[in-house]
């Protein structure tokens, strides 16, 4: 998660536009609108998805990885847990 409030800020403006996104793609489907249409707007929620994940990720290795106070078992782990949580997310 985001630890500074400016992260915090940046990454709630980037759900409440995913939000927007998924709304707008609900309303597509609602409408029975052109496939070219729904499709292009799934690929911008992606994008956006991939955009927050990418935000928060950053700031959890800084946060994590980035202080240089773990030990190496510690270390060890917690690349263990990301290189996890990578390979889920991008199933």
């Amino acid at each position: 998660m985001p630890h500074t409030p400016k992260e915090k800020k940046r990454a709630l403006t980037r759900v409440r536009r995913i939000k927007g996104q998924v709304t707008a793609l609900e309303t597509l489907l609602e409408e029975g609108s052109e496939c070219a249409d729904v499709l292009q707007q799934i690929a911008a929620v992606r994008g956006a998805i991939n955009g927050l994940m990418r935000q928060v990720l950053e700031a959890h290795l800084r946060e994590t990885l980035g202080t240089g106070q773990l030990n190496a078992d510690e270390r060890h782990e917690a690349l263990q847990e990301m290189s996890d949580f990578i390979k889920a997310y991008l199933k």
